[in-house]
This record gives C-alpha cells, structure tokens and sequence, in this order.
C-alpha cells in the first residue's frame, strides 16, 4: 500500500518550478547558470505599494481578513475592472486569494465534476493540466500552431463542445506563447458561446498590464455572455508583487460565492498586509501608472532585442509576441541532432541524440548553462519557452550561449 494518496502521486511537478530548482541548484554548486525559466518580473514592486503595505503594518492590519477579501480591496478591484477593462461587477463577485494560481483552483474544482470535460487550447499555462486532473476532469486539448499565432478559433472550440463540456481555460496575453486576442477575435467567440449557456469560460488575464498592441481587451466585456465567463486576474506580473501573493477573479455571484465557500475551507482571507498594499494597485495614480508604463517599455525593449538574437540561431523558428515576457520558439528541427560526446548532458544523461523538447532544454541547461523550460511542460513539445524578465546582459549572453549550443550539435 502506497504511504501517499494517488491524487498526490499522479500529480506532476510544476516543470518551470522544477527547472528553476535545478538551475539554483546548479548555480550553488558553482555553475554559471542564466536562468531565462521562470515567470517572474525582475523589477522592485514600485514605491507607492510598498510605503502602502508598511503602512498597514503601522496601523496594525495584522488580524484575520474576511474570507473574500476586505471590503475596500474588493470595492478598488471593481473601480479597476470598470475603469480598466470596462467589466461592471459588484464586491460580492470579487473574491481575493492567495495569487492567482489559487484562483484558478478554486473556479475548476468549484466548476468541474468527474468525468465533465474542459477544453483547454495547446500551449497553455503548466498548471492549467494538473488542476483539472485533481478535479477529475476530463481535458480536451486543440492544438494551434506558430503559423496562427498558437491561438484557437471560435469555430475550433466550438467543434469540441459536448453535451459533457463544462469549462474552456485559456489566457491573453499567453503565457508561454506571449500571444494575445484582439477584440474581434473575442468578439467571435463570445458569439459563439451564447449558443452554448452551459459552458463557462476560464479567463486568465494575469499579463493585462504587459501588452505590446495597445488595450487589454476582456472575453467578460460582451454583456449577454458576461456571467459565463470567469476574469483571473492579480497583481503578480504586472505590479512586480509576485511575493505578495494576490489574486483574484470577477465571476457571477453563484460562482464567486462557490469560490469563498472553498477558500474558507483552505486558507481563508489571504495576508491582510498584501490585501492593503493591492487597494493602492487598485487605485492607481498617475505615479503609479508611469512605474508600470516604465516596466511595459522595458519588457518591450527586451522583447525587440532578443528577438532580434533569436533569429540568429540555427533551428529557431518564432513571431513577435504581443504581450507578456515569452518567447516559445518551435525548435523540432534540432530533435534528431547529436550532442558532443563529451558534453556534460551526454555525461549526465548517458545519451547524445536531442529527442524531444526536454532533452534539448536539459542540454541548454548543462553544456550552454542557460536553463529554459521545455514546451512538452506547456502540451507542445516542439517548443521550449524562456522568459527575458533579465537584464539586457544577461539575455545577451544567454542568447549566445544558446546559439553556441546549437551550432555544436551535430
């Protein structure tokens, strides 16, 4: 008899975490690893948040939080999804949580029963995958391809909708691809939706402030569709609040509703010093609007720059991103290839030939000391993703690492 539960057992680790481990793990031991693997802004959380958040601690917001969130968090969350993304929602639709990932849980397991069905575009977000299956869901993937900007048409979800589909999940701008819907892409798909009331739609909106194209357009904006759509959003990636931990969703009553009831089984109110710092987010001011413009330009110039270098390496294909900080080139054309016999990766792993997307990943890690994560973790394996959250430096060298890499493969 197993000491651990199936459902643990069955469960995957997080890849990107656990290429992230590996990478430190490396660079403790001395190894000069880049790490391009994680999802996580390299900027400080700008002033006005923190002085927020210090304040909190001065007057003592140091006890429980309701389970939802507070009330003037809620309320500010409203005023942004109505000033930002022109959503019309009420504090009871809001609930707060522990980042967006328990979020995410929360409206699956609140949604999902055994055996019901959730389409879920390919590539998408690693944990999208492992949060169905702890539901008991079954997933339905569509594939898109780099030729379509890895983005799925209404027609395509709707050719996969059953009398069992109870929930789509997708995000714009995407994580990994770095893609975004435009209006008129939502537009179609809303459409589309109002011929199918009984499904809901998981919208992760997570990168809405790293957008390359102009407004963050919302699925939720198209009223007759509004109460099916789920909006995640948080304060992570686009405030630099990843240690914060604050995410939250704009749903319908009954599915919001839902959510608290399980968050007051598991954490209840997340921290109440992040809580008051996210109302200062949530307000906004034109100090705070210029930091977060500052990071958006930033990761633009990144972007520019390193796709510039990754057309320069041998066997990678890719398109400009649109928005977030991805790049999740198709790399197939080097699966096949052999690594140096004496390489580190051959020594490690006992093999030379570069198989599939996590064999290239852990030569790049190994022998080129760049840690990238593989894109069969994101439901494509012809791909691997790297972020340029890093300085221009460092993406400059990691770049020539990777095409040093490639071009001694044979």
């Amino acid at each position: 008899m197993n000491i651990l539960s199936n459902r643990i057992i069955s469960m995957a680790e997080s890849e990107t975490l656990a290429m992230t481990r590996i990478a430190r793990e490396l660079k403790e031991s001395g190894k000069d690893v880049i790490s391009l693997s994680i999802g996580e802004p390299d900027f400080d959380t700008p002033e006005e948040i923190k002085e927020s958040g210090k304040r909190a601690i001065d007057e003592n917001w140091s006890h429980y939080s309701p389970v939802p969130g507070y009330p003037e968090l809620r309320k500010a969350i409203c005023t942004k999804f109505k000033r930002d993304n022109g959503l019309d929602y009420t504090p009871e639709q809001i609930v707060v949580s522990t980042g967006a990932k328990q979020s995410i849980y929360q409206v699956v397991l609140s949604l999902v029963n055994p055996g019901e069905e959730v389409i879920i575009p390919t590539p998408y977000w690693v944990s999208y995958k492992e949060i169905v299956k702890l539901a008991e869901g079954n997933i339905v993937y569509i594939p898109t391809t780099l030729e379509n900007d890895f983005k799925v048409t209404a027609a395509q979800l709707e050719e996969k909708i059953t009398e069992k589909t109870k929930l789509i999940m997708f995000s714009s701008p995407s994580n990994p691809t770095g893609m975004l819907y435009s209006k008129e892409e939502l537009k179609a798909i809303a459409d589309m939706l109002k011929r199918h009331p009984q499904v809901h739609v998981m919208a992760d909106e997570i990168y809405e402030h790293i957008n390359f194209m102009g407004k963050h357009e919302s699925l939720a904006q198209f009223t007759e569709i509004k109460d099916q759509v789920i909006t995640i959003n948080g304060v992570a990636k686009g405030f630099a609040m990843t240690g914060w931990r604050i995410g939250f969703i704009g749903a319908s009553k009954e599915i919001a509703n839902a959510c608290q009831k399980l968050q007051g089984q598991i954490t209840s109110g997340t921290n109440s010093i992040a809580q008051r710092a996210t109302i200062k987010a949530m307000e906004s001011s034109p100090k705070l609007e210029q930091d977060i413009e500052n990071m958006r330009l930033i990761f633009k110039t990144r972007r520019d720059l390193v796709f510039g270098l990754l057309q320069e390496i041998p066997g990678f294909e890719t398109r400009l991103p649109h928005g977030a900080f991805y790049f999740f080139p198709v790399v197939k054309s080097l699966f096949g290839k052999h690594a140096p016999v004496d390489s580190l990766y051959a020594k490690t792993y006992g093999k030379t030939i570069i198989e599939n997307s996590t064999d290239l990943s852990m030569y790049f890690l190994y022998d080129a000391n760049v840690a990238v994560v593989q894109g069969v973790a994101f439901g494509d394996d012809q791909c691997i993703r790297l972020s340029y959250a890093a300085n221009e430096t460092l993406l400059i060298e990691a770049c020539r690492r990777l095409k040093e890499g490639v071009e001694k493969l044979s």
